[in-house]
């Protein structure tokens, strides 16, 4: 334990000051939202701030919108899912049954904080986005002052689900629980932090005094797992992996062998047969809501929605600035130098709403910039069904690594309930 408290020491003189600044950030915002609850009046007909994505980028903007905004505005929240989707759980809930509904959080508590008449949610897909309104799959209008995009990133299953309801979303992930299950030989593709947790879930939930009772095989494309991390987490959770009976295979970037097979081929011409094949690997943000109204903004090598530094989405055919000074883009699908991670998208929603706080109040100029702080991109990694790292990178790239035993088998989903107005099932 020694050797690691020189660490501790070093990370904990690295964070106190931002934690500081957090307590009190929170403190000021609760009493504002209190001192906004009673001084806001409900009106007409009022201007709409309207947000595109209810993940943890979109639905935190828009609980913050509904404690601050102005008498005379109201913000709409616009989501094709029926309940907020926890999917850092998607991997565990994979494998361990029973507790998967946990993973769907009820809306209707989110806005609880905040007047009445100065919030909604609207289930349902936006197909088309203009200068003043946003169109619904149903071909509804939704008008709008201000629009924040948060649509966020597809993912293949487990790390998103296909369905847009709580009931299928739960079917999805039993149906890969009996697949699972089934299964003898696992071949997953993909190092990140899916396809590491998933690869570590299999393994010891389905084990046997002490061993797996899965051959799981981790095909990786770069030199080490959790490449877009440091290095030295990296080598840790592959010799964990190992540990763990999981095969690691690396710099490989095999293909699905034909419909109906569960093979891979690899580099080499080599193939091996699976009796299931999961992939975990790809990224594609939601952006193409934007194709038909600013085919600009996106971003030719990311497909991605270029942004300002404050978050304003950029259009070069734009004289005034080279952006949409009321349209946004936040999270996962915007084009930041910050990382692609919940904690990111959550301090971005901070920066969009203060920035449409200062335009309704008039104030075109000074407005906020996003400068990426090390904490949005720390992890918490879990490694199987007791064992979790956390990492965190430094702006100077020292890095902090701490290993940890025990752990929740639902892991943080709790919190989240809580954190968005809702009672978490005990059972």
């Amino acid at each position: 334990m020694a050797p690691l408290l020189p660490e501790k020491v070093r990370l904990i003189l690295s964070i106190t000051p931002i934690i500081l600044r957090y307590i009190f950030t929170l403190l000021g915002q609760r009493i504002q939202a209190t001192i906004h609850k009673y001084t806001f009046h409900q009106t007409p007909n009022p201007k709409q701030v309207v947000v595109l994505g209810g993940s943890f980028a979109g639905l935190v903007l828009a609980r913050r919108l509904a404690e601050s905004l102005p008498s005379g505005y109201k913000a709409v929240v616009i989501e094709k899912n029926s309940h907020f989707n926890y999917v850092f759980n998607f991997p565990r809930y994979s494998v361990v049954e029973g507790r998967e509904s946990k993973a769907f959080i009820p809306y209707e508590g989110v806005f609880s904080s905040a007047p009445k008449g100065i919030s909604e949610i609207v289930q349902g897909e936006v197909v088309g986005i203009s200068e003043t309104h946003v169109t619904l799959m149903t071909g509804e209008k939704v008008e709008f002052e201000y629009l924040a995009i948060a649509t966020g990133a597809k993912q293949p299953v487990p790390a998103r689900l296909l369905s847009s309801e709580r009931d299928g979303g739960c079917k999805e992930l039993r149906e890969l629980q009996e697949k699972i299950k089934k299964a003898r030989r696992i071949g997953i593709i993909g190092g990140g932090a899916v396809g590491v947790q998933l690869a570590g879930d299999i393994s010891t939930f389905h084990s046997k005094d002490g061993k797996s009772e899965k051959e799981i095989v981790l095909v990786h494309s770069r030199d080490r797992l959790l490449n877009n991390f440091g290095e030295r987490l990296g080598l840790y959770v592959e010799e964990k992996m190992k540990k763990l009976g999981v095969e690691v295979v690396l710099g490989e970037r095999p293909v699905i062998g034909s419909e109906g097979r569960e093979e891979l081929v690899f580099g080499d011409g080599r193939r091996e047969r699976f009796d299931l094949i999961i992939p975990c690997v790809g990224q594609t943000p939601n952006s193409s809501i934007l194709n038909s109204f600013s085919p600009s903004s996106i971003s030719n090598s990311s497909g991605r929605i270029l942004v300002s530094s404050t978050l304003q989405v950029q259009n070069s055919e734009k004289s005034d600035g080279g952006v949409f000074k009321h349209v946004f883009a936040l999270g996962d699908v915007a084009e930041t130098s910050g990382p692609k991670m919940a904690r990111a998208g959550m301090m971005q929603a901070e920066i969009v709403r203060d920035n449409i706080a200062g335009l309704i109040a008039g104030k075109e100029k000074g407005l906020k910039e996003y400068k990426p702080m090390a904490m949005e991109g720390a992890l918490k990694l879990s490694l199987g069904k007791n064992e979790l790292a956390m990492f965190m990178q430094d702006e100077n790239g020292s890095d902090y690594l701490f290993p940890a035993k025990g752990g929740n088998v639902d892991l943080e989903v709790e919190r989240a309930w809580k954190m968005f107005g809702a009672n978490f099932p005990k059972k």
